[in-house]
Order: structure tokens, then C-alpha cells, then sequence
């Protein structure tokens, strides 16, 4: 079994691998809504099909002593940045083999030794939290970076332009990314939101700001690695806007029955999973039957970490408060 931290590794120049991780991705999220259904999850859950080449693309060109500040919607994040597919789904279903213990729950993961800051079910929650990252890596002179990821719904709420606005006139080495998945909870962006490119936003903060292919891995690494090198290098912040699309909806309770007819058609065309097999296999790096080999193995993977979650232990009553203070020498 792999450790976190040879995982991130794995992904750093390892395309096969980059690609191995989207496919546990989307095949942990299917397993999750089939766990759901069967009650064995504690909570909701929010599931990013359809987000995966954001997720790696991401992990891929950072070091793990970068932070990340994720939504609620972060399973992916997680297995992206390295966190083991045990620890999630232990966490998910409340075991204490959870990357908190069974006490956080699917919308509150954290492993700080993997850079993967404590996510949060409040929208928006981790843009002062990434800036503030930023400012103490500024302070204490290190090349790391902060990342806050949010929804496009976040870019309407006052923490947004709070942080992009504090980020700017201290040139902190943050970068934003607003993952545009054309609805906020069960509204479509347009209804709330009176511009297209919300990366424009930035334009108001004097910030450098791109859009780009959030369903292409390639696109999303170069994007990223183009705002890392300015943050490392005391260039500042950067807005990026990652055009995707969730194949599910908002939370395991949402159906998506108010999405226009022929939306969901559209967006699978652009599948990311499909859009990197074609571009790998195309590059060499993928076989028809290397992919369907793939698929199968990370099945029998998962089917496996299920069985383990499903007999590990649950956390005690008095767990919840275990980790409300740091003990000193001596303390008792």
C-alpha cells in the first residue's frame, strides 16, 4: 500500500499516473453515491464527477508543503493531493481509520502533512483562510504557496472580494481558483451572477486573471503552474476561473431535474476522463486495452477499501473532543 505522500509524488511527472488518479476519482465517487444509498455514509455528500482534471491537474504541479483550502465538495481534492483512499472513505463513513478520526465527516477532511487544509460546508470559507496561508508563508520568507478553491457562487459573497482585495495590496503569494461548475447550489449561475467571465472580478484588485479549460488536465496545469511560479517569485495572486461542469447534482439529496434539456449531453462530450484518454492515447501514453485494464483494476481497488472502511471501528463519543487543543510538555 502507498504512502500519501508517494502518491503525490506519483503525479508529479507521472501521466499514466495523473491519469490513474482521475479514474480512482470518478470510480470513488460512484462507490459513494452506491454507499449513500445504502446508508453506510454519515451526512451528505457532494460529488465532483466531471471535476477530476481540475482535481490532479491542481495536485500535480504543487508541493506538499503548498496549502490547499477546499469546499465541500472535496473528495477529490483529497485523493488528488495524495490523501489515500482509506483515509476519505474512513472519513466519509465516520471509522477511525478517517483522515480526522470519523469526526469530520464528507465535508470536513483535513491532512496538513499533505498541504490539504481543513475543508468547510460554509461557501467561500477558505478564501480568508488560504490568504492568511499566504501571509504567514510571506512572513516567514518560504517559497509556498496558498490555494483557495471555491464554487462560483463564492465569488458573490463579501470573503471574496475581502480576501482578493487584501491579497493584492500585500502581494501575498495565494492563488484563487473559482471552480465555475454553472450552478450554486441549485442555481444556475446566470439567475445570481451578472457576468459570464467571473474572472474578471479581479480586474477591481489590479490582480493578473485567466480563464481556462477546467476539463482538460494539460490546460489546467499550465494555468496553474503560470500563477505558482508568480506567487513563488513575489508576483502576488492570481484569479484563475476553471470552466467545468458537475455531472451530479448539488448534494446526494438533488436530482438535477432543473437543468435544461440536452445540458448534461453537452457537458459529457467533454468528459475529462475521456478528453485525457484521447489526448494520451494519442500521445502513446494509453492503449485501448492498457484503459480498459485500468478501469477494472481500480474497481477491484476500491471494492477492497470498502471491505476495510466497512469493518474499521467508529470513533467514541469522546473523540469529538480530542482535537480542541494542542497538549505541551508536560501537560496532563
Amino acid at each position: 500500500m502507498k504512502t500519501s505522500m508517494s502518491r503525490r509524488q506519483d503525479i508529479q511527472s507521472n501521466q499514466l499516473a495523473q491519469y490513474e488518479r482521475m479514474l480512482e476519482i470518478r470510480e470513488f465517487e460512484e462507490q459513494i453515491n452506491a454507499l449513500f444509498a445504502a446508508g453506510l455514509v454519515r451526512g451528505s455528500t457532494h460529488l465532483c464527477q466531471g471535476q477530476e482534471a481540475l482535481a490532479v491537474g491542481l495536485a500535480s504541479v504543487l508541493r506538499h508543503t503548498d496549502v490547499v483550502a477546499a469546499t465541500y465538495r472535496g473528495h477529490g481534492i483529497a485523493l488528488a493531493l495524495g490523501l489515500t483512499p482509506e483515509s476519505v472513505l474512513g472519513e466519509i463513513m465516520g471509522k477511525t481509520n478517517g483522515c480526522c478520526g470519523g469526526v469530520g465527516g464528507s465535508m470536513h477532511m483535513c491532512d496538513m502533512d499533505m498541504g490539504l487544509l481543513p475543508t468547510s460546508a460554509i461557501v467561500g470559507a477558505g478564501i480568508p483562510i488560504a490568504t492568511g496561508a499566504a501571509l504567514a508563508f510571506q512572513t516567514q520568507g518560504t517559497d509556498n504557496v496558498g490555494v483557495a478553491v471555491f464554487g462560483d457562487g463564492a465569488s458573490n459573497i463579501g470573503a471574496f472580494h475581502e480576501g482578493l482585495n487584501l491579497a493584492a495590496i500585500w502581494k501575498l503569494p495565494v492563488i484563487f481558483i473559482c471552480d465555475n461548475n454553472v450552478y450554486g447550489e441549485y442555481s444556475r449561475i446566470q439567475t445570481t451572477t451578472p457576468i459570464e467571465d467571473l474572472h474578471t472580478r479581479a480586474e477591481s484588485y489590479n490582480m493578473p486573471h485567466f480563464a481556462l479549460d477546467g476539463m482538460d488536465i494539460s490546460a489546467v496545469q499550465a494555468g496553474v503552474s503560470e500563477a505558482v511560479k508568480r506567487a513563488r517569485t513575489g508576483g502576488g495572486p492570481t484569479l484563475i476561473e476553471a470552466k467545468t461542469y458537475r455531472f451530479a447534482g448539488h448534494s446526494r439529496a438533488d436530482q438535477a431535474l432543473y437543468r435544461p434539456a440536452g445540458e448534461l449531453e453537452k457537458w459529457l462530450e467533454r468528459d475529462p476522463i475521456k478528453v485525457t484518454e484521447n489526448a494520451f492515447t494519442a500521445q502513446g501514453i494509453l492503449t485501448p486495452e492498457s484503459i480498459k485494464q485500468m478501469k477494472s483494476s481500480m474497481k477491484e481497488t476500491l471494492e477492497k477499501v470498502i471491505a476495510v472502511c466497512t469493518q474499521a471501528p467508529e470513533p467514541t463519543l469522546g473523540s469529538m473532543f480530542e482535537n480542541i487543543w494542542t497538549p505541551t510538555k508536560g501537560s496532563r
